[in-house]
């Protein structure tokens, strides 16, 4: 039978939206237990995972430019001059150290409604609300290829665990769904609903992230499934 879902509920009411995309997924208990009982030992991989993050972000003008304005909560001295900032000056390691909290709240839980609430707040502070201090808006193609760089580098972590095949498989498939459903938080600070009457090319973009979040399940299980099968 098949199941209505009211669209502009998923615009105005955030726990529904976070059902929708979660159902859609298969997002369930079993994933939150994979992850709460992997989380742990991934920890160790922390700041490793962000010194490669931030290598990654150094690497290109547009994404380190972002860095330039003062963050929401940082009160040390602020290097203005793209060519003077690096990843050891301070508002970097400011940075630093909200990605590594960040990643520890993912690993370690527990996933309730403050979680929901963190991870919405997480894609908030990243684009341009009414509600922020800062003057920070990143767009959305470096989000998103962002998310895809930190989902392969927690990828490669979860292989180096060496656990058993069932358990990785189940733990690759919780992390990417998982880091999904953060990527449709991100989504839908881009997508007005009004825009995609008003605007074309808005559309195309409210389209084209709304089909990829949907897609991401199918994908992420054919990589985990592609990946049992050859080994």
């Amino acid at each position: 039978m098949q199941q209505h879902i009211d669209r502009d509920k998923l615009y105005t009411d955030g726990a529904y939206r976070f059902q929708y995309v979660t159902n859609f997924m298969d997002f369930g208990p079993d994933d939150i237990k994979v992850i709460e009982t992997v989380g742990p030992r991934l920890k160790p991989l922390i700041p490793a995972v962000v010194d490669a993050v931030y290598d990654k972000l150094y690497g290109y003008d547009i994404t380190w430019k972002h860095f330039l304005p003062r963050n929401e909560g940082y009160q040390g001295k602020v290097v203005d001059d793209l060519d003077s900032l690096n990843p050891n000056s301070d508002q970097i390691k400011f940075r630093k150290d909200f990605l590594k909290r960040y990643l520890e709240k993912l690993f370690d839980g527990p996933y309730d409604e403050r979680m929901l609430r963190y991870l919405d707040h997480v894609a908030k502070i990243h684009t341009d609300t009414p509600e922020k201090k800062s003057r920070i808006n990143v767009e959305y193609i470096h989000m998103n290829a962002l998310m895809g760089y930190v989902e392969t580098t927690l990828v490669g972590g979860v292989l180096s665990l060496n656990l058993p095949r069932e358990e990785e498989a189940k733990a690759l498939s919780a992390f990417n769904k998982l880091l999904w459903i953060q990527n449709d938080y991100f989504a839908k600070y881009y997508c007005n609903p009004k825009d995609t009457v008003q605007n074309t090319s808005t559309s195309s973009l409210c389209n084209s992230v709304n089909w990829t979040t949907a897609a991401a399940a199918v994908i992420g299980g054919l990589a985990v499934w592609l990946y049992r099968s050859q080994h």
